[in-house]
């Protein structure tokens, strides 16, 4: 008989659970670093606009300029911040961006909601179709829906640029609610169909009321690409201005700090508008868009 020992199943037992309990320590503490690198790769280009913004030329315009703020000065805030240089931009931006969005989930919410219950071939077929659609480059369709928009006069104005927006935003939209359509069982609807509320009743009553957190992220999705647009802007817009346009021409002409205190003024609403909807944003929201 071998004299070597043979370890005991119950003294084994501890071991697996150290080496388990350190394998999860391990992964938590690589979750958090990894969450710490992405924070800060996405706070410090703001933080370095904001300071821009609020800093004097002094303080900037050297061979190594001081990480903290010496001598903050709100003069670019006072020279931007006036009626005739921002309300015509904001305004254009505001309305072009809300208006994508509300069209936007208008159009594609009932076209998704028939994919989603059409034969597996067939929706599967339909939502390869969308993503096709995000292949082209905004540039490569911005040329003709100008050319196109010019022949109908909708050039410089609100509704060409929404209608331009619509190009590559209503098929993403569509994807996304293609999916969450697919997460309501059927079930609910054919009870409430069976309780009299009748199709129209059922859709309205039912359906999109359980499918708002879909929505809600659909439309964000939405006013965030419109709200940040630059090249639907530069062949539309040729006489007006949007908030990306104002940045895009002051970081050509302007200084530095004109340029900085545009892309904080243009990233404010989008942090509220996000925050204000990120409640909607739950984990499943988009996994059925990709079932097929």
């Amino acid at each position: 008989m071998s004299t070597q020992a043979i370890s005991h199943p119950a003294a084994a037992a501890p071991r697996s659970g150290t080496n388990a309990a350190a394998t999860r320590l391990v992964l938590r503490i690589g979750f958090v670093l990894l969450a710490a690198v992405f924070v800060v790769a996405t706070l410090l280009p703001l933080l370095v606009l904001l300071k821009v913004s609020i800093s004097a030329p002094q303080d900037i315009m050297t061979a190594r300029p001081p990480f903290l703020i010496y001598n903050a000065t709100l003069e670019h805030w006072r020279a931007l911040l006036n009626p005739a240089t921002l309300y015509g931009p904001a305004r254009h931006s505001l309305l072009v961006a809300t208006g994508t969005a509300v069209l936007g989930v208008l159009i594609a919410a009932p076209a998704a909601y028939v994919i989603s219950r059409m034969p597996r071939t067939w929706r599967y077929g339909l939502i390869l179709g969308l993503l096709f659609t995000q292949m082209f480059p905004d540039v490569g369709i911005a040329m003709p829906v100008a050319i196109t928009f010019l022949r109908l006069g909708l050039n410089d104005t609100d509704l060409g640029l929404m209608l331009a927006h619509l190009v590559p935003t209503l098929p993403f939209v569509a994807w996304i609610l293609v999916g969450t359509f697919e997460m309501i069982p059927r079930e609910v609807e054919e009870a409430a169909f069976v309780d009299g509320n009748g199709k129209i009743g059922t859709l309205a009553r039912v359906v999109m009321p359980l499918a708002a957190p879909g929505i809600a992220v659909a439309a964000l999705f939405a006013w965030l690409k419109s709200w940040n647009d630059l090249v639907y802007a530069i062949y539309l817009f040729l006489g007006e201005r949007t908030l990306p346009l104002m940045t895009f021409y002051y970081s050509n002409r302007g200084s530095v700090f004109d340029t900085a205190t545009f892309a904080v003024l243009l990233t404010i609403p989008v942090m509220v508008v996000t925050l204000a909807l990120q409640r909607y944003i739950e984990a499943g929201t988009l996994s059925g868009a990709i079932k097929g």
